[in-house]
């Protein structure tokens, strides 16, 4: 995937990197080919993790959560009917399959 979005970045772009799901299981991570592009594009790349940033989270919520009412934050789900569905739900979480937040619906109330 990275190679993908390096190919496709702007020159002076940014990627901000946030948990590796795809890599989580491999024996043996998998590598860029095309690395010689973060030189050439003049990009910029960091990884973050989200605990270092639970301090923010009451303001977040403060400015997010009137936003997502007003309709001007869309976000996507990704909905699977019946536990007997959860498993592919998994699988499809590793090999890129859904967008957006997956959800397992067990039970219509």
């Amino acid at each position: 995937m990275l190679e993908a979005v390096l190919s496709n970045m702007r020159l002076n772009g940014r990627i901000a990197a946030c948990g590796m799901i795809s890599q989580y299981n491999l024996e043996e991570g998998e590598g860029v080919r095309n690395l010689f592009l973060v030189v050439t594009k003049r990009l910029r790349i960091q990884g973050f993790i989200i605990g270092d940033h639970y301090h923010m989270y009451p303001k977040y919520m403060e400015t997010v959560l009137p936003l997502i009412k007003q309709g001007k934050i869309c976000y996507i789900e990704d909905v699977v009917e019946g536990l007997e569905s959860a498993p592919a739900a998994l699988v499809g979480l590793f090999s890129g399959r859904n967008v957006g937040k997956q959800v397992v619906v067990v039970a219509r109330e």
